[in-house]
């Protein structure tokens, strides 16, 4: 049987009908950490029984033993041995076993996520970030894909953390999906809890893009790195002086941080970036996402010596931790132009973040048998981190916090990392200095879509459509907005070149309300005309007005109200009723489980008069739902362009905030 009917039967059958053989796991696999042993006797026992009740009786007897063998080895149980035999990627939509073409689109993006090309652990059905994940197990991919299989354009299908619940009626104009990860109930939303709910097989954490299926690999990061490192060279660089030669030193290489190199390289400068794990570091290299691999550090130094005499434009990927990397090149007077970090320490203690001084293999080690002793190591590291942090920014270094909870989990570590008010971080966030004043506030996020033909030649007639979008938005936009429109219109057309796809023929690039709507109506006729095939549009929720996230997305939100979710709420709801084909709210998502709520959507093109009425419904209350809370925030740049917005909708109709007089409220006596 070939590949092809393979798949398809596979999807339609969705739990088998006789128990397939257990199967060992590949010994050359990128594994994830396992898992805090957290879990009592009877809550093993609770376990087990959880993951049994997705088979027969019968197979019980046989698969106790094996899934309480996974708990113990791993921390949870996958349930390998339904991992599914075809190869998991991204096919054409036309491959996919449906009734319902949205169904299909969904199952597309679903199977992208699984991607061994773009997944950072795909034995464990985890996506990116240590442990972002798609589904808990495997049952729930093939109950899943099942569903989709048989789904008909008036029901909805409600996930559970992974859980498929079950197919319930709906209408057409509802979403073909609703998506929920790691909504805990807040009194049971703490380290602990999550580890100990997610084990029992009741809960994950999705991540920002993994558990509502729109992740396209590195390049939805590529992006937003690239304008921000663009920016933030703007910021410390003389004007019209080039970043070439200037050193951009961080670290991370697995899943979205993987695109810190590439970003560096089109932004022209020398990027370093250090990574603990040897596979991530090779696979990106073997993936062109990174130029250079150097394991040692007299030789790290020599080569960025070298680079700084030519004025290079270069991505090294430094095979060892980042803090000895900003201790030597403070040794060495290796100024350091940009500094940040983008390790994935909303997950600190089960390998998102690991200590120096020891072997990766001795820390997985630590995290298994001595996860406490792996706790106080990772905050003795982080210490060090910011002391030679603090260090290189005396001498001029500009820090900025990535938005991966490295200042946060450094200020708990004991590190100096706090303002003088005690209160707020001495560094501040890339949203707070970059982002949000240049991008968000005037509804700039990232617009990404994926061609679900999988035929290249889509992909790029997509590119050429966008840019010539952008092109004539841009003679009119105002003043305020041109630096935003001429850094996306560069992107796309240099996007081919970058060679930024993996997995999914996928794009993205920065746009607001107006450049969306028009960049997806063409879209749209085009594939009327059958110019090009269906196209899937999403977001990161790193947007606009997706996700609350007081250290990041919102920390440029200065009323009081970034420690709030409604935005989030609001966001994943009015997509809902607006036209979305799937909505998704996650509990946690690129700072960590707790620390944020993200609301996602995807829509599938189709060519359709229907369609067009709900991209132009959806994507305008998508974005303005996000730009009339900072507006209400009294962010001067969402102001703007709220009431522009206002002038050009006339049934938009936004409170403002009134400014008040600071001298009043300082003779208040307070």
């Amino acid at each position: 049987m070939n590949d092809i009917h393979l798949f398809q039967q596979t999807i339609m059958q969705g739990i088998p009908a006789s128990l397939p053989a257990a199967k060992p796991y590949p010994e050359n696999a990128n594994r994830a950490p396992k898992r805090k042993d957290i879990l009592s006797t009877e809550e093993k026992q609770l376990a087990v029984r959880n993951a049994l009740r997705y088979f027969p009786k019968e197979w019980h007897a046989e698969l106790a033993p094996e899934f309480t063998k996974e708990l113990n080895d791993y921390g949870r149980i996958y349930m390998y041995r339904f991992k599914p035999e075809h190869s998991l990627k991204a096919r054409s939509i036309e491959d996919y076993p449906a009734k319902c073409q949205q169904a299909a689109a969904i199952m597309l993006m679903i199977d992208n996520n699984l991607d061994p090309a773009v997944a950072q652990h795909p034995e464990e059905l985890i996506t990116y970030g240590g442990n972002g994940a798609v589904f808990q197990n495997w049952a729930q991919y093939l109950l899943t894909m099942k569903y989709l299989s048989e789904m008909e354009s008036d029901q909805t299908l409600h996930m559970y953390s992974g859980h498929p619940m079950g197919l319930f009626p709906s209408s057409e104009e509802a979403p073909r999906v609703v998506v929920t990860n790691g909504m805990m109930i807040p009194n049971y939303s703490k380290p602990d809890d999550w580890e100990k709910f997610n084990a029992l097989g009741v809960t994950q954490y999705g991540q920002m893009t993994a558990g509502s299926f729109m992740y396209i690999g590195p390049q939805g990061i590529v992006h937003g790195t690239t304008i921000t490192v663009m920016n933030a060279f703007r910021k410390v660089l003389n004007k019209g002086e080039s970043p070439k030669g200037k050193i951009f030193l961080t670290a991370g290489l697995g899943g979205m941080s993987g695109a810190q190199p590439k970003a560096g390289n089109i932004a022209d400068c020398i990027t370093v970036c250090a990574e603990v794990n040897p596979k991530a570091a090779i696979k990106r290299h073997e993936q062109g996402w990174v130029d250079e691999l150097v394991d040692n550090m007299p030789d790290l130094v020599a080569r960025v010596r070298k680079a700084q005499d030519n004025e290079e434009v270069v991505s090294i990927a430094f095979i060892g931790n980042v803090v000895d990397v900003w201790e030597s090149f403070l040794a060495e007077d290796i100024f350091i132009h940009l500094g940040s970090d983008q390790t994935s320490l909303h997950n600190p203690w089960s390998g998102g973040y690991y200590p120096a001084d020891i072997s990766y293999e001795e820390s997985n080690r630590l995290i298994r048998e001595e996860p406490e002793v792996f706790k106080e190591k990772v905050q003795a590291t982080l210490k060090r981190h910011a002391d030679a942090i603090n260090k290189h920014t005396a001498k001029g270094t500009y820090f900025f916090d990535y938005g991966n909870a490295f200042l946060l989990e450094a200020s708990r570590a004991g590190g100096d990392v706090m303002a003088e008010n005690g209160i707020d971080f001495k560094y501040p966030s890339y949203v707070q200095d970059i982002l949000g004043p240049m991008c968000f506030d005037y509804g700039f996020g990232p617009f990404r879509w994926v061609c679900t033909s999988g035929n290249p030649d889509d992909l790029d007639k997509t590119d050429a459509i966008a840019a010539k979008v952008l092109e004539r938005i841009m003679r009119d936009s105002p003043e305020e907005i041109q630096q935003q429109m001429q850094d996306n219109i560069t992107w796309i057309k240099d996007a081919k070149q970058n060679k930024l796809v993996v997995g999914s023929q996928a794009r993205i690039l920065y746009a607001d309300a107006q450049g969306r709507a028009e960049i997806a109506k063409a879209f749209n006729d085009a594939i009327n005309a059958g110019e090009i095939g269906p196209v899937v549009l999403g977001r990161d929720h790193h947007d606009v007005s997706g996700t609350d996230s007081p250290y990041r997305e919102t920390s440029n939100i200065y009323d009081g109200s970034r420690f709030t979710a409604d935005m989030a709420i609001h966001n994943v709801i009015g997509d809902g009723f607006r036209g979305a084909t799937w909505v998704s709210i996650h509990n946690g998502g690129g700072v960590g489980w707790g620390e944020v709520i993200n609301g996602g959507f995807g829509m599938l093109l189709d060519g359709s008069e229907a369609c067009e009425r709900r991209l132009k419904n959806m994507l305008f209350f998508d974005v303005n739902n996000g730009i009339a809370r900072r507006s209400w925030a009294r962010n001067t740049e969402a102001d703007f362009a709220i009431k522009r917005e206002m002038e050009r909708t006339p049934k938009l109709k936004v409170t403002l905030a009134n400014q008040v007089d600071d001298g009043l409220l300082d003779g208040l006596g307070f």
